[in-house]
């Protein structure tokens, strides 16, 4: 049951604080006035529109749906896979053969000297947490195939050390993207866009590169190969095929 004083909010007035009921009941009231106020039901539907539809509030924030963007320099809805087979031929397959390092001088300049060898040969990027990328090229007898690992692991012996070149099903990481140099994330309108340019890349891997060797017994057999690693361990190197050929 109500206390003195209570009832439907009014005009506000002036609080008189020696009466505790009413205070307390005034003080309700007015919250109720300031819940129920049509400014502040407009802001209410306002934040409600932005994080449905996606737009931005002027001087607050640039909210994007999913697929909204207009990555480099385009208009409409951003296609991946359409900005990647257009830059894959012309663009990325050119610039790992001309830019990659041999295999043979790179590994031992990350074990070495890991510092000095990403000041000479890596791409810093800041999407990978710092984690350098590498463009590389190599060729060396394979000694092993794991096909239970979801990677598809083809160790490849390089010199005195070894390396592994992933052939799918599973391809993670954006290694291509980075190590290529010339795909930025200011380049697209959001973080969505700029990470399945990554995923597609991979994808073009699996379509495109990796059916060379896919299926055939590697065994006592030399691989050669194009491609690009993110940096994890010296030791622990897995490439992202650009080109693979088996001799």
């Amino acid at each position: 049951m109500a206390g003195p004083g209570c009832g439907e909010p009014g005009p506000r007035e002036p609080i008189d604080w020696v009466t505790p009921a009413l205070h307390d009941c005034r003080v309700f009231n007015q919250c109720r006035l300031a819940i129920h106020s049509p400014r502040r039901v407009a802001a209410i539907l306002l934040l409600a529109l932005v994080a449905l539809t996606g737009c931005s509030v002027p001087g607050l924030w640039h909210y994007e749906a999913e697929g909204s963007g207009t990555g480099a320099g385009g208009t409409g809805a951003f296609d991946a896979a359409a900005y990647v087979d257009g830059i894959w031929a012309d663009k990325v397959l050119p610039t790992v053969s001309e830019k990659a390092v041999d295999a043979a001088v790179l590994l031992p300049a990350l074990v070495a000297d890991k510092d000095a060898a990403v000041e000479q040969y890596g791409v810093k990027s800041a999407a990978t947490g710092g984690s350098p990328s590498f463009l590389v090229k190599g060729s060396g007898p394979v000694t092993g195939v794991d096909t239970e690992n979801p990677n598809g692991p083809i160790t490849v012996k390089i010199g005195d050390t070894e390396l592994q070149v992933v052939t799918g099903p599973v391809i993670i990481g954006t290694a291509l993207r980075d190590a290529v140099g010339f795909i930025n994330f200011s380049d697209f309108v959001n973080q969505i866009d700029y990470q399945n340019v990554g995923t597609q890349l991979n994808n073009k891997v699996k379509t495109e590169v990796v059916p060379a060797v896919k299926d055939q017994d590697l065994t006592g057999k030399t691989l050669t190969f194009e491609g690009a690693f993110t940096l994890l361990s010296p030791t622990s190197i897995q490439v992202v095929p650009t080109k693979l050929t088996v001799s």
